[in-house]
């Protein structure tokens, strides 16, 4: 079967965030994709099957970190649904089943494509103690993002203390279900992004997530709220870095972004 890795929210290769995608005939047993996922040691590794016609979804849609599998997952959507129009299998939008309900993913003729998310409910708790030491910084405020992300977000003070962080990873693992999200304005107002963040999900397998569609269902409407904007692009400061223009719309967050196809080849087991 066909295996691709697509890099997702970016127009150039090598950079934004790797994902594995196999489209199937169907789902095989759990520890078969775990065990995929596992040798193709990306974030995430995406599996989809076609649905019957007539239903509330075209296509399912699955997530396995080499982990574990996950509740949501934005990059490996955007690059499914990218494998899907490029390859010809799916033309339009193209409705996935998923865990976290059906989500919706729109090709423009620009390239880019739009993913529509549920928006991640914020709720402000008091900052744990031993975040500030885990991340090497100390947070102004901390705020839970809700069962389907299962972050722990935070703010910090300004763009460079994001850009600067170290964190002890086996420490933050400690705080949330998945992992850290830490955030602060842009600094230059004629910057592309008006936000800055990096993503840290050690309890499932990944120090540092490059570019992460999930964490900006919870960071468009957090500075959306602030910036009195509901359209913003949020710029995700990892080594391989990446752009998400979001737009916020009540009870769903739309996610905007580009992929590129890199590796194409043949899965032999």
């Amino acid at each position: 079967m066909r295996i691709r890795i697509v890099d997702a929210f970016t127009d150039r290769p090598f950079s934004g965030n790797p994902a594995g995608v196999l489209l199937l005939d169907a789902f095989p047993d759990d520890a078969w994709l775990q065990n995929v996922a596992r040798e193709v040691n990306h974030a995430e590794t995406a599996f989809a099957h076609r649905l019957p016609e007539g239903g509330e979804a075209d296509w399912a849609l699955r997530w396995f970190t080499p982990a574990a599998e996950v509740a949501m997952c934005g990059h490996a959507t955007l690059a499914t649904a990218h494998i899907l129009h490029t390859t010809g299998a799916h033309e339009g939008a193209v409705r996935f089943a998923t865990h976290s309900g059906v989500l919706v993913a729109t090709p423009h003729a620009d390239g880019s494509i739009t993913l529509d998310f549920p928006t991640a409910p914020l709720a402000p708790v008091e900052i744990p103690d031993g975040v500030a030491e885990a991340l090497g910084a100390e947070p102004l405020a901390a705020f839970d993002t809700g069962p389907n992300v299962g972050d722990l977000l935070v703010e910090l003070a300004d763009e460079k203390t994001v850009l600067d962080l170290a964190p002890d990873h086996k420490a933050l693992m400690r705080h949330s279900e998945r992992g850290i999200i830490a955030t602060a304005r842009a600094e230059d107002p004629s910057a592309e992004h008006d936000f800055v963040s990096r993503c840290f999900f050690p309890n499932v397998g990944i120090d540092e997530d490059p570019v992460t569609g999930s964490a900006h269902t919870a960071l468009a409407p957090f500075w959306s709220e602030r910036l009195g904007r509901p359209r913003l692009t949020g710029l995700q400061a990892s080594p391989r870095s990446g752009l998400v223009r979001t737009e916020l719309h009540g009870a769903r967050t739309h996610l905007i972004g580009r992929a590129v196809t890199t590796i194409e080849g043949e899965l032999l087991v």
